[in-house]
């Protein structure tokens, strides 16, 4: 690919015609399926004089075109394989009708109208309605639609669309239809529809405003009761919303359809949500913790999208994580709300720093708002929503809740039916709240992860106390050159007695209570009247997506560990300790380094355990130490995957063994509050730190915890239990994990969502033979390779989730990741494109592992790829 394949945000223009008003007739066959559309199109106050028409189109076989009832002859238009012309459009507005024929049962990428498992389902987001019908498939044209479906009655007794259902009838010859209006326009991207035999749940919500909103959640037959939490989690979310954005459901029904070939995790069209069922499905045999968080989680972020997204959406795909980012921020406040603030806020940085981190450092980072892309498919990132997110929440922290409110709410008010911009989003806060963020937009144009770097003196004669703060940005693909950011450090100077210090002045950089703004390469604050030498706590709450490097001592840690009044950095200061360990242990080869170091952070670990002021889930967060994955980043180069599992393996026997008898006792005793299984907030506690008691317990090489595992499986009554003892098993190569990999595929193989599960265990485990039997997986002919989630939790799963494997000095990981991509792209280029980024990294490997890796790469050069494939490769080598 060349420069000439780039879409540049410097070159959008506005639409020359807008369609306000779009009126679409579906009817569903077996063999076919035909689509009327009739598009109310008018010039818009751009156009010019002499332009034509021009109207995105894929994989369509037009039938007819018309204009006001009457054919246009071809001469008038003409059609090309992405759309169609019309050569000398109306200067007035003018209805245009369109007739295509499309083959939703041949659409193997699960874009635009697909049939999949007996059900018609769509998929628009980013640019899939132009698989549908030929339309200004952007998302600055918004229409209000109108929709009617029509299929067999017992093939597709459902019928649903966006909006308010407002006639439906029988059909002679056993057929039905439905017709749907949403009122609010909307962009191509958010249409949706559904048909099928499905089963479904009902429920209501009544808004603060007293409307009464029916609500529905479809699914498989035989599989309602898995969606009763999802509607509990629903009606949670919309209550919610009310209450802490003040924003209320507009339409008179919301619905949910759960489907099992979905490229997504789920979909906000309005009024009709599609999700991948993983998101949907849940009940104590068959779903964990995470799993029923994750739920809560994905429904309540579809539904904000309602505001964030739908109401207001974006202008173009480059302001993706206007919509994302922000919506992302309230599904984590919601969470946050809903569970423990403190933990969610941990796991959401585990994640960040997991996965997007990385991303930020490779040969695939972009700004939250790129300059250019190739496919904006490949644009559905973790730097768009996670750290689009955390940049929403820098502002919340600036301006506090109030302020973050007022701001959030100008910029409804103010772009309500609109497409917006990320400089919408500043400038609603810039009018309501009176201030210049002009250098905060810098967050959103620039790639990479500030490194923050902090050296601090205390002077006990003057009483006072110098921090230093230095900031820089590694140059990343296409910005070499990189500006000081504006930070927000919130902080607290921790005392002798683990309270904070008060000061009485602070000087050299904008301080703000407990709140720094460091917009300069470097800032030194003098803090003075500072009664004795304090321990900085900085970053709370993890404040801004940035690392950090200090001074501070293993002493100073373990005191933050015990005194600070932060959770976050409570739980940090362990996390540095251990990373400290396994970062000198993989560079000694794989072994620990520093017993007297790895005691220390033991003993900080036994103190956080028995602390009973401390979250039971907060304890657990507190003992799962650094994973493999971070411990890579941290390396930065001449990684050898094998040697950091070796080392990240020694220090948890390390801490296992030294805490055996506390890890055993409490393993015990907190059976009382974690079972029977409930899904109540303090059962869910007890039980994630019952389970990582018995994870480090295992570790740590004792007998009793290895004969535990097979106990705690085949005793559970939940998957939460049973998934814990074959991750631990699996992990730590246990003897029996065969026998509990074979029992839990026969006993839960044959549900999909609990097949992935095995697969992903299968795939994760760190033993010599994984790859020969991943390989033969997926070699089974009746092992579904063309389903998104079993192919992820196979292939992904091993590349993402098992670098000893998928780094293997033979390269014969990278190859067969290689081969499945080549497989699957020209069947779904979006699911292949996603697996090859698990090659974004490759870099940090040691040099025999990069060349292995780049051979396997450069195998696909040449080949008929994808443009979403070839984009990922071109990128990947390109650094």
């Amino acid at each position: 690919m060349t420069d000439a394949d780039l879409t540049y945000l410097k070159d959008y223009s506005a639409p020359e015609f807008i369609i306000p008003r779009t009126e679409l007739s579906f009817e569903l066959r077996d063999e076919a399926t035909i689509v009327r559309a009739r598009l109310f199109v008018e010039p818009a106050a751009v156009r010019k004089a002499d332009s034509k028409l021009r109207l995105d189109g894929r994989s369509l076989r037009l039938i007819s075109v018309g204009i006001g009832g009457l054919p246009l002859g071809a001469e008038f238009y003409s059609v090309d394989s992405s759309g169609l012309t019309l050569h000398e459009p109306p200067e007035d507005a003018f209805e245009l009708d369109i007739v295509t024929e499309i083959d939703p049962a041949g659409n193997t990428e699960l874009m635009g109208l697909y049939r999949s498992s007996g059900i018609w389902c769509t998929q628009c987001e980013p640019e899939g309605f132009r698989r549908i019908t030929y339309f200004l498939d952007r998302p600055d044209v918004l229409s209000v639609y109108t929709v009617r479906i029509e299929a067999d009655a017992k093939a597709a007794p459902v019928l649903l669309a966006n909006g308010n259902l407002t006639e439906s009838d029988e059909l002679a010859g056993g057929r039905h239809f439905a017709v749907w209006h949403d009122p609010f326009p909307k962009p191509s991207y958010l249409f949706a529809l559904v048909a099928g035999d499905l089963g479904h749940i009902e429920d209501n919500f009544t808004t603060a405003s007293g409307r009464e909103v029916a609500l529905g959640i479809y699914c498989e037959h035989g599989k309602e009761e898995k969606c009763l939490y999802a509607m509990d989690a629903l009606k949670r979310s919309m209550a919610w919303d009310e209450k802490r954005f003040g924003r209320e459901y507009d339409l008179n029904l919301f619905n949910i359809v759960a489907v099992s070939d979905f490229n997504f995790g789920a979909m906000e069209n309005k009024g009709l949500n599609i999700f991948n069922d993983r998101y949907v499905l849940a009940d104590p045999a068959t779903a964990t913790d995470a799993d029923y968080a994750n739920i809560e989680g994905v429904i309540a972020h579809e539904y904000f999208h309602n505001w964030t997204g739908d109401r207001v959406t974006c202008r173009d795909w480059f302001q993706l994580c206007l919509k994302e980012g922000l919506t992302v921020y309230r599904d984590q406040e919601f969470s946050s709300d809903e569970r423990s603030r403190a933990v969610k806020r941990i796991e959401d940085v585990r994640k960040l720093r997991a996965a997007q981190f990385p991303e930020d450092s490779g040969p695939l980072a972009h700004a939250a708002r790129p300059d250019s892309f190739r496919e904006i498919e490949n644009f559905y990132t973790t730097t768009v929503y996670e750290k689009g997110a955390e940049i929403v929440r820098m502002l919340s922290t600036l301006y506090g809740t109030d302020g973050f409110l007022k701001g959030f709410t100008r910029y409804i008010e103010d772009n309500d039916g609109k497409a917006a911009t990320i400089e919408d989003w500043v400038g609603a806060f810039e009018r309501a709240l009176d201030t210049d963020l002009s250098h905060f937009l810098e967050w959103y144009k620039q790639a990479g992860t500030p490194e923050i770097t902090v050296s601090d003196a205390y002077e006990p004669e003057t009483q006072t106390y110098r921090l230093t703060l230095s900031q820089k940005t590694r140059p990343t693909p296409s910005q070499p050159d990189k500006q000081p950011m504006m930070v927000p450090v919130k902080f607290g100077l921790v005392g002798p007695n683990g309270h904070d210090l008060e000061f009485t002045s602070a000087e050299g950089a904008r301080v703000e209570g407990d709140l720094i703004v460091f917009d300069q390469p470097e800032a030194e604050i003098v803090f003075s009247g500072i009664s004795a030498r304090p321990v900085p706590s900085l970053f709370r709450g993890f404040s801004a997506p940035v690392s950090m490097n200090s001074n501070m001592s293993d002493e100073d840690r373990l005191f933050l560990a015990r005194h600070d009044s932060d959770p976050f950095n409570r739980w940090q200061a362990l996390q540095d300790i251990a990373l400290d360990l396994m970062v000198a242990g993989a560079r000694a080869g794989g072994v620990l380094t520093d017993t007297a170091k790895a005691d220390g952070l033991a003993a900080a670990l036994s103190d956080t355990l028995a602390d009973a002021s401390l979250d039971n889930a907060f304890k657990a967060q507190a003992l799962a130490l650094p994973g493999q994955s971070t411990v890579t980043q941290a390396l930065a180069h001449d990684v050898d995957p094998d040697a950091v599992y070796a080392a990240h393996k020694a220090l948890l026997a390390h801490i296992g063994a030294a805490l055996t008898e506390e890890l055993e006792t409490a393993y015990g005793v907190l059976a009382d509050t974690a079972l029977p299984y409930s899904t109540e907030a303090v059962a869910t506690r007890a039980r994630s730190l019952r389970n990582q008691c018995l994870a480090l317990w295992a570790a740590g090489g004792s007998d009793a915890a290895a004969a535990r595992i097979g106990t705690h499986y085949h005793q559970a009554d939940n998957m939460t239990d049973r998934m814990v003892a074959l991750e631990i098993a699996t992990s730590l190569g246990l003897p029996e994990t065969d026998g509990l990999l074979d029992d839990f595929k026969a006993n839960f193989g044959g549900n999909p969502l609990l097949y992935d599960k095995w697969l992903a265990l299968v795939a994760s485990r760190p033993a010599a033979e994984t790859l020969d039997r991943v390989k033969a997986i997926y070699a089974d002919p009746a092992f579904p390779r063309h389903n998104p989630n079993r192919l992820r939790s196979l292939v992904f799963g091993l590349a993402t989730g098992n670098p000893t494997q998928f780094a293997r000095p033979d390269g014969a990981g990278f190859r067969f990741v290689i081969s499945v991509c080549a497989d699957t792209d020209p069947v779904n280029a979006q699911v292949s494109a996603r697996i090859l980024t698990a090659f974004r990294s490759f870099r940090l490997y040691e040099a025999g592992r990069q060349a292995r890796a780049t051979e396997a790469l450069e195998s696909l050069k040449g080949k008929d790829l994808s443009r979403n494939l070839s984009d990922i490769l071109s990128r990947v080598l390109s650094q």
